[in-house]
């Protein structure tokens, strides 16, 4: 099929063989590429019982039939493997170049299975592959590795690189990414550098010139430059002030996390640490992914003072609420430093900033004492704090080792009454979005499959301005109200996941730049299908539904669909914002019905078989 390379890799660590798989046609339409592929052959090799550091739990990386085609913002791919933060479903996605080098390399995907006798670096490049020795670099931090894995291999190669984090099988560790179009990206959530280190594979190698072929590439070419000026227009302030440019507007809002999710309001610290003071005080640059006009990653430079001098990647929205907003830390080159720290050890920013919330948290609630941190004060505010916990966790030292479990593990290590303000769900911490004021975040967080998770519907924008008229949002979601909203968040998280498959960006929608319609039609143009947009989201649906299914035969049910206690029981008040508790037992009553999965959460029989997923109602649910 147009579109593809029609094969992935297979490596068995263990046997130190490599296969090559072909892929059939059939399989690409059913669950189209990316996380639709690899949440396919992790579920049917993997269980219940399968250990996330065990060398039986399987690593996929895939591509989509947008990357490496003239679609913008499509340089990604996706991982997925069972979570070793969560036990469920891990997955994460991350952009940069190694996805369009690993096609133009001759592959779709790598799958990954089995453990190293020793630290090993798989290369791949022109339809070749082999496994070599990575005993060097073993130790190093992501970016020394990357730097000698471009020396022994070639210069304009892509590395996906774990850091010291993934080698000490930190839970919350992500697996890093360094390019020649990109300087860097993480796929950060749910441990997948763990999973890696597990098996003892540094890296992942990847560099690639053979052509890709597309159906109607001159029609896809036409639509795509006639896309530009509106893309361009719709993201400029994307382009400008990089996602953090939203920090005042979403603090104001109320969707800004500050002191764990308990206060409502941190108007002078958030101007300090928000993307339009970036841009106006160390702002140097900015990055791209590889064919992508929005450029929405910066480059900050910090001469000289305690957390300089520091020439790299500036943080990004979510990293700024979490070691911010949640840390109470007003101090922007700090978090730039902890941000520096987390790229280089290859740790999820997200969980770093969150967990250390939650341990500042249990400092003062004397659940974590002085001697437990020997000697270093875990306060409110403390840049200190952040930094050094950043160090520790990636070491898994003193109190590092327990706040590297995540929020969910450390809760339960320390006992007492932490879970009261352990803010997670299934084990994952929530990104830099208030359930409490956009509440078909509220539905994404209790149901998606990795936790609680902004991307698995991305629904905040389409509560503050953003239409779909074709799932039937004919104008912007009206905040807070019922009527109409599982209908809105269960079409968002089908659309999100088929963007999870094509691979795209999520930054693609800024302001309405790319529709549905607009991916419909360039799917076509790429593969030679003639798919309709309901075609298409019918795909999100079933992709989304086999990783319910891997969930609920792990034991997910609805009673792990919950939302934290913060959020259910703690609103928040202040001048210019509006947030309400949100009614979670009615939304899983009425969201479950929409899904046509029973009353606790499990896709029925009759759903599978609508969905072409009947042969997986087979298999034992927990």
């Amino acid at each position: 099929m147009f579109g593809y390379q029609g094969k992935y890799l297979r490596v068995n660590l263990t046997t130190k063989q490599i296969q090559v798989c072909l892929i059939e046609d059939e399989l690409f339409r059913k669950y189209i590429g990316g996380v639709g592929l690899a949440v396919k052959i992790v579920y049917e090799e993997t269980d219940a019982d399968t250990d996330p550091l065990g060398a039986e739990n399987v690593l996929a990386a895939f591509t989509g039939p947008f990357t490496g085609s003239r679609v913008l913002s499509a340089s990604r791919h996706h991982y997925v493997a069972r979570s070793p933060q969560t036990g469920i479903l891990g997955e994460s996605s991350v952009g940069g170049d190694w996805a369009t080098q690993l096609k133009q390399a001759g592959f779709d995907g790598v799958v990954v299975t089995g453990k190293a006798d020793g630290p090993v670096y798989l290369w791949i490049h022109d339809g070749e592959f082999e496994l070599r020795d990575a005993r060097p670099i073993w130790g190093q931090d992501s970016f020394e590795s990357a730097e000698w894995l471009k020396a022994q291999t070639h210069e304009k190669a892509s590395a996906a690189v774990i850091g010291q984090a993934g080698e000490n099988l930190v839970p919350i560790a992500g697996i890093p990414h360094l390019g020649t179009n990109t300087r860097f990206g993480i796929a950060g959530r749910t441990g997948m550098g763990a999973v890696m280190g597990s098996k003892n594979l540094k890296a992942m190698v990847a560099y690639g010139t053979l052509p890709l072929s597309f159906a109607d590439d001159g029609t896809l070419k036409d639509s795509i430059q006639q896309a530009i000026p509106h893309i361009r227009k719709a993201t400029a302030d994307f382009t400008k002030y990089g996602t953090s440019g939203g920090v005042e507007k979403y603090e104001y809002l109320g969707n800004f996390p500050i002191r764990n999710w308990r206060d409502s309001r941190w108007v002078e610290g958030a101007k300090k640490i928000s993307g339009v003071r970036m841009h106006d005080t160390i702002l140097t640059g900015r990055y791209t992914c590889r064919r992508c006009t929005i450029a929405c990653g910066r480059h900050i430079n910090i001469q000289d003072g305690e957390y300089g001098p520091l020439d790299g990647e500036g943080p990004e929205y979510e990293t700024i609420g979490t070691m911010g907003g949640e840390c109470m830390i007003d101090n922007l080159e700090a978090i730039c430093k902890a941000n520096e720290l987390c790229n280089r050890y290859g740790l999820d920013t997200i969980s770093v900033g969150a967990v250390v919330a939650f341990g500042m948290e249990a400092y003062e609630k004397g659940l974590i004492t002085k001697s437990d941190t020997g000697g270093l004060e875990l306060t409110w505010g403390s840049s200190e704090a952040l930094i050094e916990m950043t160090h520790r966790i990636a070491k898994g030292e003193n109190v590092g080792r327990l706040l590297g479990k995540g929020v969910q593990g450390a809760a339960e290590e320390l006992g007492g009454n932490a879970a009261e303000f352990a803010v997670h769900v299934k084990g994952l911490e929530p990104s830099a979005h208030d359930p409490r004021r956009f509440w078909v975040q509220a539905v994404s967080y209790a149901t998606a499959a990795r936790g609680a998770c902004h991307n698995a519907n991305w629904g905040h924008p389409y509560e503050l301005g953003l239409s779909m008229p074709e799932i039937g949002l004919m104008k912007p979601h009206k905040s807070y109200e019922m009527e109409g909203l599982i209908h809105v968040a269960a079409k968002l998280q089908d659309y999100q996941t088929l963007n999870d498959a094509l691979v795209v960006c999520r930054f693609a929608q800024v302001g309405g730049a790319v529709s549905l319609t607009n991916v419909t039609e360039w799917y076509n143009q790429i593969t030679g299908n003639n798919l309709t947009v309901n075609d298409m989201l019918l795909a999100g649906e079933r992709i989304f539904n086999l990783k319910r299914l891997y969930n609920t035969r792990a034991g997910i049910s609805r009673k792990d669909d919950f939302l934290p206690p913060r959020f259910m029981t703690h609103n928040r008040k202040g001048e210019g914002m509006t947030n309400q508790l949100p009614p979670i037992g009615q939304m899983l009553n009425e969201y479950y019905e929409y899904r046509g999965w029973d009353e606790i959460g499990i896709p029925t029989p009759e759903k599978l078989a609508e969905l072409g997923l009947l042969e997986f109602a087979m298999q034992p649910a927990a």
